[in-house]
């Protein structure tokens, strides 16, 4: 790893401005993707603009039906939220299976998003539960959010500030894990709300997706029984040495189907 500039502002405005004095830089949250990547040589950013410090960035709020959940904050703390499980009882789950204990009391959840790994699992939770990403410049739409693999609608120096997400009638997540990394291969949210039925999949493209085939179904009728029958292509999904794109394939609506029936 090489020699790195390294810096701790306290608010937004700080972060925002040490981010535009120079060129290669990163913002830092929960370090569980930046440090390794450093650590392989894939990365090397001369500074590093640490976000620990900014506690505008941390903490979840709730106001009526709405709960809002700052990008700094921890896995685990959204895990053991009071409100967000019965908020969004899907969200708070999602949470708790990510990684390890250790994984979980440092990554962040705005850090995951930004980062936009094809196997994180919180794509497929704000995808399916319409949620909105407010950064230092704007507000945008979740299904505007992520663009590609590791690519999202973030410009280089803008930094996410929180999410918000709506109560659903509805939620749940099922995810088939990758045993050393607990990376979804195939993760699968579903939630109803007024819009309808969502299922997002996360783990079985290069970026999260939401299946419509499976939602119609479940628009007819939520319950289980509607996800069987209901096939999906294997074309431009992951394959790789954990699995193949036709498993990969194979296992949405079955984790689908798993993940309908903890909401009934």
């Amino acid at each position: 790893m090489q020699a790195f500039l390294f810096q701790q502002p306290s608010t937004v405005a700080d972060a925002v401005k040490a981010f535009g004095a120079g060129s290669e830089i990163k913002y830092l949250a929960g370090g569980q993707s930046l440090l390794p990547s450093m650590r392989l040589g894939l990365a090397a950013p001369e500074t590093l603009i640490d976000l620990d410090r900014v506690d505008e960035l941390k903490g979840i709020t709730v106001s009526g039906d709405t709960v809002t959940i700052g990008a700094m904050t921890r896995h685990a703390e959204i895990a053991a939220s009071a409100d967000v499980k019965r908020l969004v009882p899907g969200l708070a789950h999602l949470a708790e299976m990510i990684g390890d204990r250790q994984v979980r009391n440092r990554g962040t959840i705005g850090g995951s998003l930004a980062n936009n790994d094809p196997a994180a699992c919180y794509p497929s939770a704000v995808l399916a539960l319409d949620a909105s990403l407010k950064t230092n410049q704007r507000t945008i739409e979740a299904k505007d959010f992520f663009k590609g693999l590791y690519e999202t609608a973030l410009a280089p120096d803008e930094l996410l500030v929180s999410i918000t997400f709506t109560k659903p009638e509805k939620s749940a997540y099922y995810k088939f894990r990758q045993q050393a990394s607990h990376f979804a291969l195939v993760g699968v949210f579903v939630a109803k709300s007024t819009n309808g039925a969502r299922v997002a999949v996360t783990g079985a493209g290069p970026v999260v997706f939401r299946m419509k085939a499976l939602e119609a179904k479940l628009d007819a009728q939520w319950v289980p029984e509607s996800c069987d029958g209901v096939t999906m292509s294997a074309d431009g999904l992951n394959s790789d040495l954990h699995a193949t794109a036709e498993y990969r394939a194979h296992l949405i609506p079955v984790l689908t189907k798993r993940a309908v029936a903890e909401t009934v």
